[in-house]
């Protein structure tokens, strides 16, 4: 397992188990739970990337390996264009989470093909010529908007019942912050530590007849940072 698969694996696990139970905490006790904010004003220390998004599109793809007769499957994807305006060369490890209203978090890349990405960057090549795919590009993003890049984030097709989705882009900035887990605890019998990172989070709302999947669209709600 390569480094970067590595760090994105951890990153995502531990992120989505706290998410969970900090959730199931606030429906219990009938609270609503929010994500903790980034810092007004950033330390000196600390870098942020400059993201553009497009509008997210479905996809139906053939996969070669379903068979003659199987249906083609249905993918989401967004793209987005990051730019380093900060003053160093910037490391990129990345995670990308799809979550529904249904409680359901799909990472990007989860049963994608490389057929998948080659058709949307065929679809794409008159606006983004140079399109990368999350796993391909490089693990740094060098400074200056003539290295901006383009990247396709690719989810599969989510929960049909569900009316809202989030997106958490991360990796974009090198802001953490500690927290206490709110379970478990160490020998000493003392919270464990947990990191969040700076994340951006997109959300959207699904538009159309869910019977009618083709028809369905995301509507943009807001974005805004957190960490988590």
């Amino acid at each position: 397992m390569s480094g970067r698969r590595f760090f994105k694996g951890i990153s995502m696990k531990a992120s989505n188990f706290v998410f969970f139970v900090l959730v199931s905490i606030a429906v219990c006790s009938g609270f609503c739970w929010a994500y903790p904010k980034p810092a007004i004003a950033p330390a000196l220390n600390h870098w942020n990337i400059d993201v553009e998004f497009s509008k997210p599109q479905q996809i139906l793809v053939d996969i070669p390996t379903d068979g003659q007769n199987a249906p083609p499957r249905r993918f989401w994807y967004v793209i987005l264009t990051l730019t380093n305006n900060s003053a160093v060369d910037a490391p990129f490890f990345p995670s990308c989470d799809l979550m529904t209203d249904t409680f359901k978090i799909v990472p990007a890349g989860t049963d994608v093909m490389g057929i998948v990405f080659k058709q949307i960057k065929l679809t794409q090549q008159g606006r983004y010529p140079f399109l990368e795919s999350l796993e391909q590009v490089d693990d740094r993003i060098l400074q200056g908007a003539d290295n901006a890049r383009d990247i396709a984030i690719i989810w599969p097709d989510f929960d049909g019942e569900a009316k809202n989705i989030d997106l958490f882009i991360g990796g974009l900035s090198n802001e953490v912050v500690m927290i206490n887990h709110p379970i478990k605890k160490d020998k000493a019998g003392n919270p464990e530590k947990v990191y969040l990172r700076k994340t951006l989070q997109l959300k959207y709302a699904i538009g159309g007849d869910k019977k009618f999947r083709s028809d369905s669209r995301l509507e943009y709600k807001t974005r805004q940072w957190v960490m988590r």
